[in-house]
């Protein structure tokens, strides 16, 4: 598993993975509803791979409760957030970079999600494994703030989405 400077995407992946994430960076770190959020991921991959067949699973969770449990071609699941592939579609091995400016729907419910994103090649091997815990609301407030209180933009080191 590699360090990743954004502690909102965890790498599940293991030496089994034919992608080995070294750094995952959203900008803003805090994803906000109905806005975009750029998403830069330097990565190595260990053999050729064709993008254009990769299949993704994206299961989003409220607490134990699946919300979404959906299997996308890579390039419909980045074409539903605003963009799409770059470079080459079948990158050989060795260092790749992709970078996306992703457009968050504006109608995801607001609460704290798990997102587990699961993605295979087309001939079935693992390709990467993430999860993104996330919490959206239409504001900003402190991870201090109790929910149910009003939202107050304060200068807090653990900034989070809440009510």
């Amino acid at each position: 598993m590699s360090d990743m400077s954004n502690c909102l995407v965890e790498d599940a992946s293991d030496a089994s993975y034919i992608m080995d994430i070294l750094d995952i960076t959203l900008t803003p770190a805090s994803p906000r509803l109905g806005h975009q959020v750029r998403w830069e991921m330097h990565s190595h991959l260990k053999e050729t791979v064709d993008l254009t067949r990769v299949t993704c699973r994206v299961i989003m969770k409220i607490g134990p409760m699946k919300i979404l449990d959906k299997s996308y071609g890579l390039p419909d699941l980045l074409a539903s957030m605003g963009t799409g592939l770059s470079g080459d579609p079948r990158p050989p091995a060795g260092p790749w970079r992709q970078t996306w400016d992703l457009q968050i729907p504006g109608a995801v419910p607001v609460a704290r999600h798990r997102i587990h994103l699961r993605a295979r090649t087309a001939d079935g091997k693992n390709f990467l494994a993430l999860d993104i815990p996330v919490a959206f609301s239409h504001s900003w407030a402190t991870a201090g703030d109790h929910i149910g209180s009003p939202n107050r933009p304060g200068l807090d080191r653990d900034l989070s989405w809440s009510l």
